[in-house]
């Protein structure tokens, strides 16, 4: 399993930005694709956006894109969401996760494709 750490969570007011970013450590030479996911207050959790590699793809929520980017730097073996003109809707703990390339192509936007998930990262957009 990988183990990941997210960071970069914080308080920012509406039309801010953050960048979050998801270190992950252990794994089989880089052979899983990563997405972020949030979780607001007595709601579900949902996806945001995902990244997967060799081919690259991207993959967003419809709520986030144009918005929020997702993009990774593989030789720190870490996934970024830069976060831009956030809403206070947007508020929530922010999750890391990690899953095969295989499955996550197939449901790139369900969380029971991903294996492995970071402790979540809080994320609260003032307004």
């Amino acid at each position: 399993q990988v183990q990941l750490v997210e960071s970069g969570g914080g308080l920012v007011q509406a039309g801010g930005s953050l960048r979050l970013s998801c270190a992950a450590a252990g794994g089989t030479g880089g052979n899983y694709a990563m997405g972020w996911f949030r979780q607001a207050p007595g709601k579900e959790r949902e996806f945001v956006a995902a990244i997967r590699w060799n081919p690259d793809n991207t993959y967003y929520a419809d709520s986030v894109k144009a918005r929020f980017t997702i993009s990774r730097d593989s030789a720190k073996n870490t996934v970024y969401l830069q976060m831009n003109s956030l809403k206070p809707e947007d508020t929530a703990v922010y999750f890391c996760a990690a899953g095969s390339i295989g499955i996550v192509a197939v449901m790139p936007r369900l969380a029971r494709a991903y294996e492995s998930w970071g402790q979540g990262t809080q994320v609260t957009v003032s307004s």
